[in-house]
């Protein structure tokens, strides 16, 4: 409370309502390869219809990356994807393609213009952007403009230009599916923009950016803006509202050319994409299913991002050293998928599951062989919705996989025991029952409590939401008061999760006898949680006992 020097009334408003937030457990995360879309910028995506608008259909070269992707987005509805790194190149009106990754390399190395490709490029690198076609039109040659049909009244002088003297800056812009590829039928108008303005200092009625360049490059789906038109008329585009503009002689229409594809990724690219994800102030993810990858990217990716974050979790599938499927009928099988495990770390931040499964590629009309950590990693975010994150995603109850026709590798019972034993977690068709998740083990080779994966997502959840809450302490007085708010912050959102079956039992100290004076003089604090987590079901045994009709069972243990 301020000092006051004469009488008056002071209010001042404390706040000691602070709680535990909540955090989020069920976000995802995947880097791939994928025929459209920025390169190395991570898209959140809710829905396997968005992931086809944004990244693209599936081909026979990147399916894999597609289907782990769309697999995952079948339990859940939210997906960082991020598109890797490759040689394909973007589409342009002239001359020889370039490769804009993304808008931030656009704004840094294009927004200027760009001489040499012509008026448009296409927004991402890839092929389907030689399927677009731009065609634009103004007061000197709207009239036979092929076009002109698609808009209400020709482009002559804003009311804008007008009230300052200038004159003739209105402009029709119109993208077209040319081949197809978009759509589905060939010259399908993908996007109108009409009465946008020559003047770069233009604006629409609320108050957005209307100049051509600019309402082009924030808004289309499909093209960037890369120089004003040669044609004669485009001289003197980009300037004030006060200039008279020159008019296009005739309708300008580009064929867009020279987008190439890429869609085989090496090991440095696929790491390049997944390393985007080791900066936890940037991006809240908690799953990280890796798709058809190395053993190496694996690695790469358990170590780097989940193992540097230590508050996500990789699913990885076994594959053979060739990155080949493992097939049931290969009697090296187990063989394989183990040599697979043992090029991965001992790490509780990792789960594997036993391979592939067979599932129907509705855009391509077959069937392809696709990874089945899309789907694992799905099954925890499932269990995040049905029950919370330390309920455990195996089993008849909550690990049932999705959209199985067969699987690659169908694990036996004598198979699932060397699987499990080397940290492999099963998936297992049973007959009437469906294909099931039927292991919950981490990779940490340790016998802990930690080579669990619900035990290790329940401590993801406490640290994460204690951590974030622990930071309205920081500057405040390492005192009683200071300690005693912490645990009284603490303790209700332990009492909760312990309510709602997460651990058995739990203890939080934080006093002086953790607090020293030598602590608080490196002007430290330190909470210390004592948490009982619990345990799933593993291992059920029930023993049946035949007794005479004259026993009591009392005397036999009953």
């Amino acid at each position: 409370m301020p000092f006051q020097l004469s009488p008056g009334v002071a209010v001042v408003e404390k706040d000691f309502t602070s709680i535990v937030p909540a955090v989020s457990s069920s976000a995802g995360a995947f880097a791939g390869v994928f025929q459209w879309g920025p390169v190395l910028e991570p898209i959140t995506i809710t829905s396997e219809n968005e992931l086809v608008s944004i990244f693209g259909k599936p081909t026979d070269s990147n399916f894999q990356s597609f289907f782990t992707a769309a697999n995952f987005l079948s339990y859940t509805n939210n997906l960082l994807v991020c598109r890797a790194d490759t040689a394909a190149t973007n589409a342009v009106s002239s001359g020889t393609s370039i490769k804009i990754k993304n808008n931030a390399e656009y704004l840094t190395s294009y927004a200027n213009g760009q001489g040499t490709v012509g008026e448009w490029a296409a927004r991402y690198p890839g092929a389907l952007g030689n399927s677009l076609k731009v065609s634009m039109a103004d007061a000197g040659s709207f009239t036979n403009w092929a076009y002109a049909d698609q808009f209400q009244s020709e482009p002559g002088t804003s009311s804008a230009a007008a009230a300052v003297g200038g004159g003739s800056d209105e402009l029709h812009v119109i993208v077209i599916d040319e081949d197809g590829l978009w759509s589905g039928t060939a010259g399908t108008i993908l996007e109108k923009y009409s009465f946008l303005s020559k003047a770069s200092d233009s604006k629409s009625f609320d108050g957005s950016n209307n100049y051509y360049k600019d309402a082009i490059n924030s808004k289309s789906k499909f093209i960037y803006w890369m120089d004003h038109t040669t044609i004669v008329g485009g001289s003197n585009w980009g300037g004030s509202l006060t200039t008279t503009f020159n008019n296009l002689t005739s309708a300008v229409t580009r064929s867009l050319t020279g987008g190439t594809d890429d869609l085989t990724a090496t090991a440095g690219e696929l790491q390049t994409a997944w390393i985007v994800f080791a900066d936890d102030s940037q991006y809240d993810i908690s799953l990280l299913p890796v798709g058809a990858v190395s053993s190496t990217v694996a690695a790469y990716v358990i170590n780097n991002v989940a193992e540097v974050r230590k508050d996500c979790v990789v699913f990885a599938s076994v594959a053979d050293t060739e990155g080949a499927v493992i097939l049931s009928s290969d009697a090296s099988a187990v063989t394989k998928a183990m040599a697979y495990r043992n090029d991965l770390p001992s790490t509780s931040y990792a789960v594997l599951d036993s391979g592939y499964k067979y599932q129907y590629d509705r855009y391509n009309d077959k069937y392809r062989y696709v990874p089945l950590n899309g789907d694992t990693a799905g099954t925890c975010a499932r269990t995040d919705y049905t029950n919370d994150p330390w309920f455990s995603p195996a089993g008849l109850n909550r690990g049932q996989i999705k959209n199985v026709v067969k699987l690659a590798f169908n694990p036996n019972k004598t198979q699932r025991d060397l699987l499990y034993k080397d940290g492999i977690n099963p998936v297992v068709s049973f007959p009437g029952q469906g294909t099931v998740l039927f292991g919950d083990k981490t990779l940490l080779a340790k016998p802990s409590a930690f080579d669990r994966i619900n035990v290790r997502r329940l401590f993801i959840v406490l640290e994460k939401a204690i951590a974030t809450a622990s930071k309205f302490q920081l500057f405040e007085f390492n005192d009683e008061f200071t300690r005693a708010q912490f645990k009284n912050l603490v303790e209700p959102f332990l009492r909760d999760v312990q309510g709602r079956r997460g651990i058995t039992d739990f203890l939080v100290k934080c006093d002086a006898t953790n607090n020293t004076g030598e602590v608080i003089d490196r002007n430290e604090f330190i909470g210390d949680i004592f948490i009982k987590p619990a345990r799933s079901i593993n291992f059920i045994t029930l023993n049946f006992i035949a007794a005479r009709t004259s026993v009591n069972f009392n005397e036999i243990g009953g």
